[in-house]
């Protein structure tokens, strides 16, 4: 088995160096939501001093510590996500749906026999949904400024045209495959190796007035993405004289994102030869599943002044995963009985390549730092509670435990390209006698320097009831979240860059049930 340090596939740039592969999904992998309870999630997510709800062992453990008795909750969930995409001038809607289970815990309380100081505390087990990677969305358009076999021409000069042959040390990339399919090829101009295509348009001949020739290609791509990170907790909050709380716990992450993007061309058209058409379509198709498991830790406190205020902050040290991708791609091409060197040896029909083996590669990632500090209002009839998160993620970092193996360039782009931002939530609820109306609104900023005219920021809205009794309780929310992002399938040089806008809204219905004993 062949190992490589490689990503091929990314969030953001399909064909675009490993580097930006790494820099993307450091930001995929560490913008995480809220987890939570229903009640939490209609909040919008506040709740780092707020307390009483299992949420608070992943947000701040100190909310534990308002717990009076033992508790059991289970809450499944259901998340729909539409994408709008807009490529040269034509849209496209796509989405997908799951069913999943964002949160299970066990909270067990304890009490002292004090009437001041120490009070007791809770212990609390819980899982909690971070980030939802199901994601699913095409685009397509017809493009007569540059097509991925100028990519490929571009990338090529970066190899050995006998090591890009199948079993050659430069074999396992996507330019390798392509030259294997014949959608490039090489030669020697006044004794300089010069890569070219039969699929490339005729460039300009001044000296007869003839100007460049113009080709046209129709483009389609379609991306699916699966996958989740989790987080286990196992976290403690003491009560010392219903003033104070405080709270530590231990999370331990998982990570699991598959991810498979096809990319095809077809009705290539030249305006200086209409009859010219040698390929009917190629098709590019990769696949790339990560899994990783990290570990993190929690602490908080939340300081109750008076009767009807709390103030909470909590900090989350970075979380340290252990990765593995494995990574796997395939060309293919439907050539129309093209003879290729035109003497008739090779005649072209339906070529493919494909790895021989997956690439995998095992590395570790750093997610950054994140503090939260927050305040809740409390009347009889219910509160208003708001957060504030601070997180760094330029601070995302790369490392590799095998010698010689350095991800340097790597860290040091992602921190030209993200920045510290400030995050904030607000959610209140209403309560009379056994029931609950709860609303809420979250604010994720745009973490990118330079964010090339679109705002990444994510703005979710949300909802939700409830019903409270001694020893059941039930609550449900809806959340609402769009976003604006691009997708670049390549770049060529003197090229106009291809982008395809994208519009993301995001759908989540979640319930949850629990027992009080």
């Amino acid at each position: 088995m062949k190992r490589f340090v490689f990503i091929g596939i990314v969030l953001s740039v399909c064909f675009e160096s490993y580097s930006q592969g790494f820099v993307d999904n450091a930001l995929l992998f560490s913008r995480t939501t809220p987890g939570g309870s229903a009640r939490i999630q209609a909040l919008g997510g506040a709740q780092v001093s707020l307390g009483g709800d299992y949420s608070s062992a992943l947000s701040n453990p100190a909310g534990l510590g308002m717990y009076n008795r033992s508790e059991f909750t289970f809450s499944p969930g259901y998340s729909v996500n539409n994408t709008t995409s807009t490529y040269f001038g034509e849209s496209q809607k796509d989405g997908t749906s799951i069913f999943n289970i964002p949160g299970v815990s066990y909270v067990f309380n304890h009490k002292s026999n004090k009437e001041r100081g120490f009070l007791g505390g809770s212990l609390g087990l819980s899982l909690s949904r971070v980030n939802d990677h199901n994601v699913s969305y095409s685009y397509g358009g017809s493009n007569n400024q540059s097509s991925i076999i100028d990519y490929f021409i571009d990338d090529a000069y970066n190899y050995d045209p006998q090591e890009m042959l199948v079993g050659g040390y430069d074999f396992y990339n996507l330019t390798a495959l392509a030259y294997n399919n014949y959608l490039i090829e090489d030669y020697y101009d006044n004794n300089n190796l010069t890569y070219g295509s039969v699929l490339s348009p005729l460039p300009a001949d001044p000296g007869n007035g003839i100007p460049a020739e113009i080709r046209t290609v129709r483009q389609q791509e379609t991306f699916e993405s699966k996958g989740a990170q989790n987080q286990w907790n196992i976290s403690y909050g003491a009560n010392f004289s219903d003033k104070f709380f405080i709270g530590a716990g231990v999370g331990i992450a998982t990570l699991r994102y598959k991810l498979k993007v096809r990319y095809s061309e077809s009705d290539f058209s030249y305006d200086q030869d209409p009859t010219y058409n040698p390929i009917d379509n190629f098709n590019v198709e990769e696949n790339l599943d990560i899994e990783g498991a990290g570990v993190n830790f929690t602490m908080g406190m939340i300081f109750r002044p008076i009767d009807h205020v709390q103030i909470g902050a909590s900090f989350v040290t970075p979380t340290l995963y252990q990765i593995t991708d494995t990574y796997f791609a395939r060309v293919d091409s439907r050539w129309n009985n093209f003879d290729y060197y035109g003497d008739g040896t090779t005649m072209l029909n339906d070529v493919s390549e494909e790895f021989d083996t997956p690439l995998i590669s095992d590395y570790n990632l750093t997610t950054p730092f994140k503090f939260s500090t927050g305040i809740t209002l409390i009347s009889k009839s219910g509160f208003i509670s708001g957060d504030i998160e601070m997180i760094n993620y330029g601070k995302t970092k790369y490392s590799a435990d095998t010698q010689g193996i350095s991800f340097s360039v790597d860290n040091e782009e992602i921190r030209q390209s993200y920045s510290s931002v400030i995050n904030y939530r607000v959610g209140g609820e209403y309560r009379y006698n056994i029931f609950r109306v709860r609303a809420g609104y979250r604010f994720m900023a745009d973490p990118y320097k330079d964010n090339d005219g679109i705002d990444r920021s994510i703005q979710t809205i949300s909802g939700g009831l409830g019903i409270k009794k001694e020893k059941f309780f039930v609550d449900m929310a809806v959340i609402y979240s769009n976003s604006d992002d691009r997708r670049i399938p390549y770049t060529a040089p003197d090229k106009p860059t291809p982008v395809a806008l994208l519009e993301n809204k995001f759908t989540s219905y979640i319930l949850t049930v629990g027992f009080s004993f």
